[in-house]
């Protein structure tokens, strides 16, 4: 895995490579240096090798690769997204490529069958006319389950104990349309709205939230690890994204028994039943953003009949333990 240190994708990387060595399988990790993520691997019991994963003119990552897994008599080596998968090297294992979106599929040319963690990927992987169907499989997401998790203290946040409050989660990056939200609020003058993450938008936002004199209703909270315990202290979530192909927050809100509220991005349209386990509304509008969250936060019932919902689905479809044994299974009876 060739990731960023943050990031959902990279997140699921490291709890999907753990829960294979709790599941009893011999796992190598092999990453890019990223702040602490080795070290994460490393005090779980595990022994991660680090290479560069450079661009075109890194000539040297695919050999090492190369000689790493050989010495390891790998199986199955699985490439976590484009960069990783654009170094696979090939070899006496089977290669499998695993896409959180709609990569370019150049970058998968070693590998022998395709993982997709959702529908909508899969359907577009068969559509390049490149891959047979049973080469191409579906794979869920697995998130924490947040059950237990105890709420963080409103008042560490600044917000009051009565007020309406709202959760978005993720890096401050312009798809995720953290500014249409910041706009939604600002029709909402009872509200409050945090928002855990760091990203390039930082200033954008802050500049958007000084103009629209919002500073004392919505905060930034930067990046935070305490994802279950900020979704435990909110009312609801929103996740505003103008693309998202999943959308690791969402299958974290409905672990958390979190009522959602969502734009009609490609992943969140895939995975909440409109008015059965959230609710969703069109991409970039403000108003139709601000009219949902406010009908939600006004019926107690209504939050609470979805939340109810969204937990049900979580245990059926994205536990760790539901989603572990199709990974176990698939691993299991690969052919080259």
């Amino acid at each position: 895995m060739a990731g960023a240190a943050n990031g959902g994708a990279e997140l699921f990387y490291e709890r999907m490579t753990l829960a294979l060595a709790e599941a009893g399988e011999t796992v190598l990790p092999v990453v890019r240096a990223a702040e602490g993520r080795s070290g994460r691997l490393i005090n779980a019991g595990l022994r991660p090798v680090e290479l560069r994963f450079g661009g075109p003119l890194d000539v040297l990552t695919r050999p090492k690769m190369a000689g790493i897994l050989r010495r390891f008599k790998t199986d199955v080596a699985v490439a976590w997204m484009s960069r990783a998968a654009a170094k696979l090297p090939r070899g006496d294992w089977v290669n499998v490529g695993r896409l959180g979106g709609y990569y370019d599929l150049k970058y998968f040319s070693t590998c022998d069958y395709l993982v997709g963690n959702t529908r909508g990927i899969v359907n577009w992987i068969l559509q390049q006319n490149k891959w047979p169907a049973d080469r191409v499989k579906y794979l869920p997401n697995f998130v924490e389950d947040f059950s237990e998790e105890e709420p963080v203290p409103r008042a560490s946040l600044g917000v009051p104990e009565d007020a309406g409050l709202i959760l978005a989660l993720g890096r401050l990056h312009a798809d995720k349309g953290f500014d249409i939200l910041i706009r939604a609020v600002a029709l909402l003058p009872e509200v409050y709205c945090i928002i855990a993450g760091e990203g390039p938008e930082r200033a954008r936002l802050e500049a958007l939230i000084a103009e629209l004199r919002v500073a004392e209703r919505v905060k930034l909270l930067g990046w935070r690890t305490d994802t279950g315990a900020l979704l435990k202290c909110a009312d609801i979530f929103v996740s505003s994204s103008r693309h998202e192909p999943l959308g690791n927050m969402v299958l974290e809100a409905f672990a958390a028994q979190i009522p959602v509220l969502a734009a009609k991005a490609e992943g969140p349209a895939e995975v909440i039943h409109d008015g059965v386990d959230g609710v969703l509304v069109p991409v970039d509008d403000v108003a139709a953003l601000a009219v949902a969250a406010r009908a939600m936060l006004g019926d107690v019932r209504m939050r609470v009949r979805l939340a109810l919902a969204a937990r049900q689905r979580f245990a059926a479809e994205f536990s760790k333990d539901v989603v572990m044994s199709q990974w176990l299974a698939f691993l299991h009876g690969l052919k080259t």
